[in-house]
């Protein structure tokens, strides 16, 4: 039976600093009629992401800034509960940037088909997704790791990270993780063949536990936080290092501006290239890396894991969890079971 109403999750305020639950407002909204080739869909899994909080501000960015008391939006795992497209039928899994809502209606040319049994319909948001897409170029195409080198990971055991370092491993790199616990660190050398990890929260100096850990310096930095360590893996960079700039969480919540050491000279001396980058620079790519990734996970080069959170009421705090390090691969919320 299809509801007349739809809980929404929209953006009440923008934060100042770190977001709170206040920021977020739900609201119950009409389940719009159908019209002509729209799907009505009815949301399993949505994912809950860093780069959500630069639209949570209005400043100029590479992504339009969420509007005020409209919901959120981002990737979402549906399912098709009506259609008057030919494209699509009752049943069918479909990926989008979607709204954080329980029903939505959208044109058919918003979503596409995703195949569960080729994989967990969970893996098209992560591995098989954005992330594991951002993951395969940044490194593949700015950092270019050669069989010997040595890569840095940043956030290596989120999911961004952790698939950036099986990649570096596959290419026959040694790869230092840099995480937040011990479990973490556990995780990367123990499941994903990390050489080395770092618990940056413990080690002391951070600069020194990378000197240790990287005694031939650093060939690939693949930066995903920024702050203090990302000055120090940048103070240890090889001649022609390459630093694909993925992410600074470090950074996300800070009201003062994010200050650090100053680049030039250590780019200069080390004749090194930095360069940030967004998953959609290689739209036209996605094909190639989807296939890739889908090649590596099903001769079991590649794992994943996923933090899921069960309930819409939940997505709140599943994000705001994403600022602590409370997630161990890629974060998303459950919002139903499939029909």
């Amino acid at each position: 039976m299809i509801p007349e109403k739809s809980r929404s999750v929209s953006l009440a305020s923008r934060p100042h600093g770190k977001p709170e639950r206040n920021d977020f407002q739900y609201e119950e909204i009409p389940v719009p009629v159908l019209g002509e080739n729209q799907v009505l869909l009815k949301t399993i899994y949505l994912s809950v992401d860093p780069y959500m909080r630069g639209r949570m501000s209005d400043a100029k960015s590479y992504v339009e800034p969420f509007k005020l008391g409209e919901p959120i939006e981002g990737g979402v795992i549906s399912q098709v509960v009506k259609s008057t497209s030919s494209r699509f039928s009752e049943g069918d899994y479909v990926i989008g940037m979607l709204p954080w809502q329980e029903y939505c209606v959208v044109s058919e040319n918003d979503v596409r088909k995703v195949d569960a049994s080729i994989a967990p319909l969970s893996s098209y948001l992560g591995i098989l997704g954005m992330t594991g897409l951002t993951a395969y170029f940044g490194l593949t195409d700015i950092g270019q790791p050669k069989e010997g080198e040595t890569v840095v990971i940043s956030g290596a055991a989120g999911a961004v990270g952790s698939a950036a370092g099986q990649i570096a491993k596959i290419k026959g790199a040694y790869v230092v993780g840099i995480a937040g616990s011990d479990e973490k660190v556990n995780y990367l050398t123990e499941k994903l063949g990390f050489d080395k990890a770092i618990n940056y929260k413990s080690c002391g100096n951070i600069k020194e536990a990378l000197k240790e850990a990287c005694p031939n310096g650093i060939d690939v930095y693949f930066e995903n936080v920024g702050g203090e360590i990302g000055d120090a893996a940048l103070s240890l960079l090889n001649k022609f290092a390459r630093v694909p700039v993925c992410g600074a969480i470090s950074a996300y919540n800070s009201t003062e501006g994010d200050i650090g050491n100053r680049v030039q000279t250590i780019l200069i001396k080390s004749s090194a290239l930095m360069k940030g980058y967004v998953v959609n620079d290689y739209a036209d790519r996605f094909k190639e890396g989807a296939s890739q990734l889908g090649k590596w996970l099903s001769e079991g080069k590649l794992s994943y894991e996923e933090t899921i959170t069960d309930g819409f009421e939940n997505i709140p705090d599943a994000f705001l969890g994403l600022f602590q390090g409370n997630n161990l691969g890629k974060q998303l919320v459950k919002v139903s079971d499939p029909e």
